[in-house]
Order: C-alpha cells, then structure tokens, then sequence
C-alpha cells in the first residue's frame, strides 16, 4: 500500500465511525462525481462484501451519496446526504450484491444524467485510502492523487504526443497506465503526476490529434 503522508495511516479528518467504511466511501463517491464531470441525475449503487454487510450502520450509505454531493469526508452535512439529494433532485438507489469481490469493500456505481452514463468500481483499501478499478469495463488503478485521464482512439504515437506535452510544460509523472478494449479502438491512459496540472496544459492535450476527452482529478 501507498502512504503519503501520516494521515494515511492515522485515517483522515472525517464524518463516521470507520475510514475504510465512511470516509473511504465519501471519497469513492468524490472521485466517481469528477469522473462524471458534474452531478448525476440518477445513480444506481451496488455494494459488494464488507460494504453489503454493514453499509447502513457505518453510514456507507450516507457516505458515498456525501461525495457524489462532492461533500468532503469532514463535511457535517454527510448524515443528511440523502435527504439533500432527494431535495435537489437526484436519484439514489442502493442494491446489495452476493458475489464475492476480490477486495472486501467494493462498491460499482452506475451513473446517468439525460445524455450520459458511466460505470465505476471503487475499493477503499483502509485509512480513507481508495482506489478506482474500472471505469466503463476499462481496468485500471486510479488511486485519488493529482492525475488525468486521457480517453483516445488506439492509435500510433498518441501516448508519445501525451508525454511530451507533460515533458514541455516539466510536469513528472510518477505512475502511468494504459488500457483498451481492443486494438484500434477506444483506450484510456491514466497518469499520475506530481503537481497540479494547470487549465493551459489540459486545453493542449485536448487538442492533440485522436484525443477525445481529458479529464483532471485532484483530491
């Protein structure tokens, strides 16, 4: 496991009873809502292992619906999380699933407004630490630090293209994974970095050729 900083381990300024259960969730949910790039208009969750068996009493629940809200884990509005996105019209359905996860706490959230939609899964791995495993049947390891996203057509050079604008502008990276479905189809990088990514350099990775979307995350 990957600590960063002390607060990995001690667990995080929170909301609940449990990081893995609580404060995990909430960050699971934040990422799924950056992800998204906006709030949803309705999210079905499905809730494996661990998180089926105790989501109510640890406010996983709560938690998760939190982040989608892009609350924060310390946010004292997470006990009330369902009700206010009841109140501004989002859609939240939970469903608890039998099969059994490679990792204990895992949550799939499914997520549509009227345009679009969009399948995450998500572990919390202890201490409010999370990772995103998949995204839209794309696997991957995405772990919350500062990263993009870069969604291209499989084609010749384009990772070359990517790297060298990170390169231009000195941005390091410090994890980098590739995936795709089948060759010559759709791929997804994932690149961690190790400071901010400014608006400039994510405009110019958008225009590069065969890049159809950039999406920044930053916890």
């Amino acid at each position: 496991m990957k600590y960063r900083s002390a607060f990995d381990i001690i667990g995080p300024v929170m909301i609940g009873p449990s990081s893995s259960h609580t404060a995990g969730a909430a960050r699971i949910g934040r990422v799924a809502r950056t992800l998204f790039e906006k709030q949803p208009k309705k999210v079905k969750i499905s809730l494996y292992g661990s998180f089926a068996s105790t989501y109510k009493g640890h406010g996983t629940d709560l938690a998760l619906v939190a982040g989608l809200l892009d609350f924060d884990t310390f946010d004292e509005r997470i006990p009330k999380s369902l009700e206010i996105a009841k109140e501004l019209g989002m859609e939240v359905t939970f469903q608890t699933e039998k099969a059994v996860p490679e990792h204990p706490n895992t949550v799939k959230l499914n997520l549509f407004d009227e345009h679009n939609e969009m399948e995450i899964i998500g572990i919390s791995i202890g201490g409010g630490t999370i990772e995103i495993t998949e995204i839209n049947s794309f696997k991957l390891k995405l772990s919350g630090d500062p990263a993009i996203l870069v969604i291209h057509r499989d084609r010749f050079g384009i990772i070359s293209s990517v790297t060298s604008v990170l390169a231009k502008n000195e941005i390091n990276i410090g994890h980098m994974e590739v995936a795709r479905k089948e060759k010559g189809e759709m791929a997804i990088m994932v690149i961690e970095v190790d400071q901010k990514i400014e608006d400039e350099v994510i405009e110019e990775l958008k225009a590069l050729c065969n890049v159809t979307r950039v999406i920044r995350m930053v916890e």
